[in-house]
């Protein structure tokens, strides 16, 4: 069953509806018109107790502060662009420096006004919402006028699917991400450095001061990125390895294994409630933060400060700077393409 209602009214006096997604296991998600963001997500423990496990806000005023990325639908493109440009067909373009890890400016998450803070238009389809959006040509500096999809979708399986899909009138670059901060506790007042993780991949791309690709691939063997036991995120997240030392933690790109169509990336586990999240996807990639950066001044739900690895994203994705990097794995959409990205995230009791 999907229901809508007012989220709330934007400041130029813009309406965004906000609509519930509820499914016969009694999991419920909201997802909001503005951003398309995914505003929260309530499933069980192993007790039946049910809470929410997505960090974000109680209201729409909220959301209009997230410069976090709390719930949102990153574009155009995700993750980090070295220096805020790219060539493409031989003409280069600079993009908003928004982002200086390592005091190093790059681009991050499609810009100053991003694919998540824009108001699309919702609709329902039986247990799917549709957000539509038309970011025209030159939006944020990027190439293209783009129609852009994005459709969640919960059903009886308690998966929750993210998927985004768009097409182009002229040549441009695209890597749209899914980038919600979770905490499968349900105590958003708590780290998630207790919480179990695996990650199908063998290699991670290393960076360099700026969390920008090096361009180089490396094997995970013998490191504190070595996900592909399942291992608890706060083991060795402070080792002193130069990877995690240079990202204050986990903040990197692990390259999966290659697999045709849907592959699974990662699987988390939090032993005390007993909440599994697998994550499944189409992509060549995904990012792990372990939300580094957040330091107890986002004010979130129910008074709620995050405090420093208070939830983690999994970012299934293209490779980070890839349209400076040939060797990566391409990121153009050409007109009569089309860009498509699928993301499962499906909810269970560990065992």
């Amino acid at each position: 069953m999907t229901t809508s209602e007012i989220h709330g009214t934007l400041p130029d006096g813009r309406e965004a509806r906000l609509f519930t997604l509820r499914n016969a296991k009694g999991t419920v998600a909201q997802v909001s018109e503005y951003g398309a963001l995914l505003l929260s997500l309530k499933t069980a423990d192993r007790q039946g107790n049910v809470a929410d496990i997505a960090l974000g806000y109680d209201s729409l005023a909220g959301w209009l502060t997230n410069h976090s990325y709390l719930g949102a639908t990153v574009g155009r493109f995700g993750n980090r662009i070295k220096d805020g440009k790219f060539e493409l067909d031989g003409q280069t373009y600079s993009l908003a420096k928004n982002n200086e890890p390592g005091g190093i400016p790059c681009h991050l998450h499609g810009g100053l006004k991003g694919f998540d803070k824009v108001l699309w238009r919702g609709e329902i389809q039986e247990n799917s919402v549709i957000f539509r959006y038309q970011s025209a040509a030159g939006e944020e500096g990027y190439p293209g006028a783009l129609d852009v999809t994005v459709t969640y979708t919960l059903n009886d399986d308690n998966e929750l699917i993210w998927e985004a899909s768009a097409t182009t009138d002229a040549p441009t670059i695209i890597n749209m991400v899914h980038h919600t901060y979770w905490n499968l506790s349900g105590d958003l007042s708590q780290t998630i450095l207790d919480h179990v993780m695996q990650i199908d991949a063998d290699h991670f791309l290393p960076t360099d001061a700026g969390l920008i690709p090096t361009g180089e691939t490396r094997s995970v063997v013998g490191t504190p990125l070595d996900f592909t036991q399942p291992m608890v995120i706060g083991d060795r997240i402070d080792a002193p390895f130069e990877a995690l030392t240079l990202a204050g933690g986990y903040d990197h790109c692990w390259v999966l294994r290659p697999a045709a169509g849907m592959k699974r990336a990662a699987c988390v586990v939090h032993p005390a409630s007993g909440r599994k999240m697998e994550v499944f996807t189409d992509q060549p990639a995904m990012q792990f933060y372990a939300g580094n950066f957040l330091d107890g001044t986002i004010e979130g739900k129910n008074g709620i400060k995050y405090q420093r690895r208070s939830g983690f994203c999994l970012e299934t994705e293209n490779y980070p700077d890839a349209p400076n990097h040939p060797h990566f794995p391409s990121c153009v959409l050409r007109p009569g393409e089309k860009y498509v990205h699928r993301m499962i995230h499906r909810f269970s009791i560990a065992k």
